[in-house]
């Protein structure tokens, strides 16, 4: 007989809890839910008020049939599930299947992993919260209405085995729009003017750095300024020192921790989930799903006395910071380290990285403002109204900004402050150089997942819980394309003015480059149109967003979880089915114009696999004629010249002992075709439409002496290979590891069918 079992959702958390109980206690895990809607059919009767029919999937039955074991061994039972709402669902799945008694099921909560906050449960357990469970319930139930019927309505109505979802489609809208401001944003450019004056003759002294109050609209109206400047004199007309303060952020909520950790170490959205619920797991930090920015009083306490430990007491100021976020569980508490003292952990680089960042946000959000003393100057010129102004600022103390400054995501190096020599009102100054250097507007900035993530909360869309799945499907079903791209080079006039005399010289710009940010795709696009056109309310933001506070709603009780489906689902539904009645399809067709040689039209579109252009049409007695959209096109955007270009490809460079070389652009970009074999292009070096055919037999010479060296040994049906983390076998296209202190280049056929045949055996076990 087991005295007292405790159901985690993790095994990881279950190794961690156990150390704490003792022996009179065992904990095992479920693995995360154990029941979820049928996949057959919709899963709900609707007609039964919307009622669910819940199933064990087939991956989890022998998760549950172990549980019901343990459990019919159990004298008390104990679900220590999350404790969000997610987490209230998965505690009522388990009492659910493993036919527990409501009343007498004792559910545990806790924020973190520690021997306190486990003891403390254990002694403060509660019953199951049906107002949480029904607001997962109604989540998970809407968002299969929506899928489950909106999707066979894109097979018919735009292309097959699309799908849909509430938040996803939002997502993917706001990435949609923000590329449409792009396409349609016409950079301008204007003069920026900058000087260097020094306050005496002498060329040695110290040097004031300002920028003028005015912009230029061209090159003639720089140049004629800056003529005007070289015989202008300059006198410093006001001094203006103002003292100020810069306050800490709060600590992190899930949605901070994600932006920040994109920021800082370059984690995606999921990287950072993932990383941060292995910290909790360990017991390292607090829950990581998380609205809230509260401290708890134990923790302000911990914090004060590293801070006056570390720093003294002047750095020390605790605060208490109020969520700003609509629907935050304020109960709840911000993500902090569990043990503030604290300051490394082991683990991994990523964990030891985010846990770091953690650290620092915490303690740094109590710890004493930075003082600092902001310098505005102003020069006046004695022949034109334009103000030259030099601004700085001198960190007094630097308090907070000891441990940690919160990241941009407009960092600009133009922003940085300078530093003020001592200069008095009245005084003369001397130039020594001044340039206007042209500048132009830039587009909005694409999203990246974390500032996509921003943006939601700011929406009030999507809840902790979701920020990370909903990024992650949206990529996944290929609406969205997280990329770098390399940009263009364009070049910039700068004019300077030194010793008396305008020069004019240039120097070229990197624009557009970009780094990890979200692109849409065709398919998006048209889906997203799509949904605008017929299900404008689904990819409503404020729609979306009074749907999450009515979730909200149902958590706290104060709303009935299926009169919130009904009022949904009737007027959703009828416009699936008027939907359906319409008889156009949605294939992102747009006509670019017409062959200059044989005048046939050439247009672009949605095909079966993917945006193709085509010359010709079907009336005509010629067959059409198509290529695939390159990788970083657009049917929205693709010119008529881009589209022509596509046919050149794919090209022969000529006959090699009778074996054609062909050169194209494939799925994973341009490539050569030679005796069957395939090879890739370098990229950013070889152009598919000017290649050799003597650079076509390097690139494939390259190629065959890189697969040499990673060639071991070769037994016909098996291969020893070196790869990326070492020698390995491959057979079958199935990939085996050796086992730990093998020779590879001893092994012989029989030596690697052993192995083989080990690791199916045990693939099969498990």
């Amino acid at each position: 007989m087991i005295e007292n079992l405790v159901i985690v959702e993790s095994p990881a958390k279950a190794k961690t809890i156990e150390k704490f109980l003792g022996k009179d206690f065992r904990v095992i895990s479920s693995f995360g839910h154990i029941r979820d809607l049928a996949k057959k059919n919709l899963g709900i009767n609707i007609g039964k008020d919307f009622e669910p029919d819940y199933e064990i999937p087939k991956e989890k039955v022998k998760v549950v049939n172990e549980l019901r074991k343990a459990a019919s061994e159990a004298k008390n039972i104990w679900i220590a599930s999350d404790e969000d709402r997610e987490g209230e669902a998965i505690a009522w799945h388990l009492a659910g299947v493993l036919k527990l008694d409501l009343d007498t099921t004792k559910r545990i909560v806790f924020h973190e992993i520690t021997k306190d906050a486990i003891s403390t449960a254990i002694e403060n357990p509660r019953r199951i919260d049906m107002n949480l469970v029904n607001s997962q319930q109604a989540r998970r139930i809407l968002d299969r209405l929506v899928g489950f019927e909106i999707s066979p309505v894109l097979w018919k109505k735009v292309q097959p085995a699309l799908s849909a979802g509430r938040v996803q489609s939002v997502a993917v809208k706001l990435i949609v729009e923000r590329e449409r401001e792009i396409f349609s944003f016409k950079a301008e450019s204007s003069y920026r003017v900058t000087a260097v004056f020094r306050i005496d003759t002498n060329t040695a002294s110290a040097v004031l750095r300002a920028e003028a109050s005015k912009r230029f609209p061209d090159e003639k109206e720089a140049h004629k300024f800056l003529e005007l400047c070289s015989y202008a004199g300059y006198t410093v007309s006001g001094i203006t020192v103002k003292p100020g303060t810069r306050s800490p952020a709060p600590p992190f909520t899930t949605s901070t921790l994600q932006q920040e950790a994109f920021r800082k170490l370059g984690f995606s959205v999921a990287q950072t989930m993932t990383v941060a619920q292995k910290l909790y797991e360990a017991g390292k930090i607090t829950y990581m799903r998380t609205d809230s920015t509260n401290l708890s009083k134990l923790a302000l306490a911990k914090s004060r006395e590293v801070i006056m430990s570390e720093f003294g007491e002047k750095y020390s100021k605790t605060r208490q910071f109020k969520t700003k976020t609509a629907g935050a569980q304020e109960a709840h508490e911000a993500i902090r380290p569990a043990y503030l003292d604290n300051s490394t952990i082991t683990g991994n680089q990523n964990e030891k990285k985010l846990y770091d960042l953690i650290w620092k946000r915490t303690i740094a959000s109590q710890m004493a403002d930075a003082q600092v003393e902001k310098t505005t100057i102003s020069i006046d010129m004695n022949n034109s109204p334009v103000i030259f102004n030099a601004t700085g600022e001198v960190i007094k103390f630097d308090g907070f900004l000891k441990v940690y400054m919160e990241s941009s995501d407009q960092e600009n190096a133009d922003d940085e402050k300078a530093v003020i020599p001592p200069v008095k009102k009245g005084m003369p100054l001397y130039y020594n150089s001044i340039t206007a250097s042209q500048k132009y507007t830039s587009p909005p900035p694409r999203y990246t997942e974390a500032s996509l993530v921003k943006k939601l909360e700011e929406l009030g869309i999507g809840r902790p819980s979701t920020y990370a799945p909903t990024i992650s499907t949206i990529q996944n079903r290929g609406y969205v394309s997280r990329e770098d791209r390399p940009g263009e080079k364009r070049s910039l006039k700068i004019l300077s003015l030194e010793k008396g005399k305008v020069t004019s010289t240039s120097k070229s710009e990197l624009a557009g480059k970009e780094k990890s940010k979200l692109f849409p795709q065709d398919i998006g696009m048209i889906v997203n149109d799509f949904l605008m056109e017929n299900f404008s309310v689904i990819v409503d933001y404020n729609f979306t967003a009074e749907v999450e506070e009515q979730f909200d709603e149902i958590a706290l009780g104060k709303l009935k979880w299926t009169g919130m489906l009904h009022n949904f689902y009737v007027p959703f539904h009828t416009t699936v089915e008027k939907t359906l009645e319409k008889k156009d399809r949605k294939t992102g067709v747009r006509v670019l114009g017409n062959h200059p040689e044989t005048g046939e039209p050439v247009t672009v579109r949605m095909g079966r696999f993917g945006p193709v252009a085509q010359i010709g049409n079907t009336d005509n007695d010629n067959k059409p004629r198509f290529a695939s959209l390159a990788k970083n096109q657009l049917l929205e955007t693709i010119t008529l010249e881009e589209a022509l270009n596509l046919f050149r490809l794919p090209r022969s460079l000529g006959k090699n002992d009778s074996d054609e070389m062909v050169v194209g652009i494939g799925k994973f970009g341009p490539y050569i075709r030679f005796k069957g074999k395939f090879f890739s292009l370098k990229k950013g070096v070889d152009d598919p439409y000017t290649l050799t055919m003597e650079r076509a037999f390097e690139i494939i010479n390259e190629k065959n002496e890189d697969d040499k060296k990673k060639v071991i040994s070769d037994f016909g049906d098996i291969r020893v290979l070196n790869g990326r983390y070492g020698p390995y076998l491959t057979k079958d296209k199935q990939n085996y590891r050796l086992p730990k202190g093998t020779d590879a280049e001893k092994l012989t056929k029989e030596d690697c069918n052993k192995i083989i045949e080990k690791n199916d055996k045990s693939k099969k076990s498990s």
